[in-house]
């Protein structure tokens, strides 16, 4: 099987999952936000990761779908949460007006908190045992919470008033605010594999992947078009220090290059198939939108 048709496969099983955990009787104004966002077009990347992990270290990733869906929710309930007024204050998102635009401030919020609480519940549907359960939970609240993800926007609001912002700091807000969801799939694949051991070595590539990630996304906001992107360019516009501004774009463009030798180095580690794990990150880091 080619790598799109690997692909398109699982996202088309997550969003059929997703729609069904998401069909409800008299739906809600606060369950229309969510689903709002859920099914706005996205490429369902960390649900994938997760899937291609499993694959990776000779488990199934078709049996761990709902953790897949979970993580998928939790992703989307960063986005709405981070295009508020009061964060990025960004007005589009994955071509379409962003949830606080379509439904205003306190519903995207609320929207927001939902999709991130049914996560939970739509993880622990899973067949995985009650001590792989424990963990998982254990991983979301860390790698998304005030030790992850959460403590990555507060240190990227505060650096909105740094007038001393260096290429260090920028390293430390990505290291939490982008890299921990991208390591987050990686960890839980691996514990559904019960291959905890291994975590030393996902660590290290949900590292290096989430800067990557970061810096191609800074380069894509200095070189493409928000309509190309299907989201607002606010660094530029809040003034907001990036890879692409502190080392320049050249430097920025070597510094994605670098960091997937890294991954690859490290990927050797592994003696199963990784084809597909390694095709999915080129697209990741390569992506064009």
């Amino acid at each position: 099987m080619d790598f799109e048709k690997y692909y398109s496969d699982r996202q088309k099983l997550i969003n059929n999952f997703l729609e069904k955990r998401m069909q409800k009787k008299g739906i809600s104004r606060v369950d229309e936000a969510m689903a709002y966002s859920l099914f706005a077009g996205g490429k369902r990347i960390r649900p994938i990761l997760l899937m291609a992990t499993a694959d990776a270290v000779g488990a199934n990733g078709y049996n761990f779908l709902p953790v897949a869906a979970g993580l998928e929710m939790i992703h989307t309930y960063s986005l709405i949460h981070d295009d508020l007024p009061a964060m990025d204050d960004d007005d589009l998102r994955r071509g379409k007006p962003s949830c606080h635009k379509a439904y205003g401030e306190a519903f995207a919020i609320l929207a927001g908190d939902g999709l991130l609480t049914r996560a939970f519940d739509v993880v622990l549907e899973s067949d995985a045992s009650s001590d792989q359960k424990v963990q998982l939970v254990h991983l979301l609240s860390d790698y998304a919470g005030v030790y992850g993800m959460v403590y990555g926007q507060e240190l990227d609001l505060l650096a909105e008033d740094d007038t001393a912002m260096t290429i260090d700091k920028v390293f430390a807000i990505d290291a939490y605010k982008t890299a921990k969801l991208l390591t987050l799939p990686l960890l839980c694949g691996a514990t559904l594999a019960d291959k905890e051991k291994d975590y030393p070595h996902w660590e290290k590539i949900g590292y290096d992947l989430g800067i990557q990630f970061q810096i191609q996304d800074d380069i894509l906001d200095q070189t493409q078009s928000s309509q190309a992107l299907g989201k607002s360019t606010s660094d530029q516009e809040n003034h907001k220090q990036t890879f692409v501004s502190l080392l320049g774009l050249e430097k920025a463009k070597a510094e994605v290059v670098r960091f997937e030798k890294e991954i690859q180095s490290e990927l050797q580690y592994f003696q199963g198939d990784t084809s597909y794990l390694k095709s999915l990150i080129r697209f990741m880091v390569y992506r064009t939108y």
